[in-house]
């Protein structure tokens, strides 16, 4: 909005019947989807355009979100993928002279909207107590049972598939086409700076749509395989299953990263689950049991492996934990080579404790 107009009202419904007004920022109009919170203070463009955010209404926890602006180059995926944003202050003046837009212009453009003026810490203290829960955002109407009405129909995120929405509809290629390293990626959501992590350590990358065949893959000849992260619930994706073993039959090197682990998971019958609130932020510390060392981490799930399932399994291994819940942030097969992690090591704009691990897969590669 510009300094000559006043604010615009806008109105935040929870699942739960609590109702938050606040001002208008972005696109003027209704959204719904899951509310979840991301605890980082810097990096929020790169929060909106994750597309493992598809689905979902982040409440960006801190208090100045867009002070320094939108840059065009800071992104990982093609567009905004949130459904909406929640936020103390949503600032339309930004200091960064590298900036090519304004938050609520890139919003505008984006067609999101978002509400400002919310006490978001208040908030994200319930959603931590309450759980994950479905909400509206509304700036064209004010009208309450109606709104509640429209939430009501929102579909729960538990049992929702909503990977192959975000693939790439196409394959394409990254990298060197000579180089002697071939890495096949299953794009699920994947995010740009993964494949930036592939392509700067020597790797020829081809990217796959989500429901892309194992025969198909296999026509690349990779030299190994990495199935990238993405939004909603890993359960119902039986074809991505299929797939992950199969590609463990090969016997080929194999990562995964957050959906890729609960795949990784799920094709050797452990299950997954929904957590309460999730863990999205640039601060999470995890330990690596291999090696006894802890990392600062940047995270976005709301979905986790089942860690008593784990334990039983004789042929897998924790390597990594949660040191804030004890939650399984890191698993690897023992008869293959075959690792994931929960978090996300490539991690814009940081931190880059984890970058390691991409290094660890390519020592897997063949040289």
């Amino acid at each position: 909005m510009s300094d000559t107009q006043l604010p615009q009202p806008a109105v935040l419904i929870l699942e739960d019947g609590n109702v938050f007004h606040g001002r208008a920022f972005g696109k003027k109009g209704t959204t719904t989807g899951e509310i979840c919170f991301n605890t980082g203070m810097t990096g929020y463009q790169e929060v909106f355009t994750d597309p493992s955010y598809y689905g979902q209404v982040v409440i960006m926890n801190n208090v100045h979100i867009g002070n320094y602006g939108i840059n065009d180059n800071e992104v990982e995926s093609d567009s905004v993928k949130v459904k909406g944003i929640i936020g103390r202050n949503l600032e339309e003046q930004y200091s960064r002279f590298a900036a090519d837009n304004s938050l609520q212009e890139y919003f505008e453009k984006q067609n999101i909207v978002a509400i400002d003026g919310v006490d978001s810490r208040a908030l994200v203290i319930h959603i931590r107590e309450a759980g994950a829960m479905n909400c509206i955002i509304s700036s064209e109407n004010k009208d309450i049972p109606e709104l509640k009405k429209i939430l009501a129909a929102v579909p729960s995120m538990d049992g929702l598939e909503l990977a192959s929405a975000v693939s790439t509809k196409s394959t394409y290629t990254l990298g060197d086409e000579n180089s002697k390293l071939k890495i096949a990626v299953l794009d699920y959501g994947i995010k740009k700076n993964i494949l930036n992590c592939l392509v700067e350590r020597g790797a020829f990358v081809k990217v796959f749509n989500a429901k892309t065949s194992f025969a198909d893959l296999e026509k690349f000849n990779p030299d190994g395989y990495f199935i990238s992260n993405g939004p909603g619930d890993p359960e119902p994706m039986d074809y991505a299953v299929d797939t992950v073993k199969q590609i463990l039959h090969s016997k080929k090197p194999f990562f995964g990263i957050c959906l890729g682990q609960q795949l990784l998971a799920l094709a050797n019958g452990i299950p997954t689950f929904k957590m309460h609130h999730g863990h999205r932020g640039l601060n999470h510390p995890v330990k690596n049991i291999i090696t006894g060392r802890c990392e600062i981490t940047t995270q976005n799930h709301g979905f986790g492996v089942d860690p008593d399932a784990v334990r039983k399994n004789s042929n897998i291994e924790i390597t990594h934990i949660n040191l804030n819940d004890d939650s399984v942030e890191g698993i690897r097969l023992k008869d293959r080579p075959a690792f994931s992690v929960q978090y996300h090591p490539e991690s814009t704009p940081g931190p880059h404790d984890s970058r390691y691990l991409f290094d660890e897969f390519f020592k897997m590669l063949p040289s």
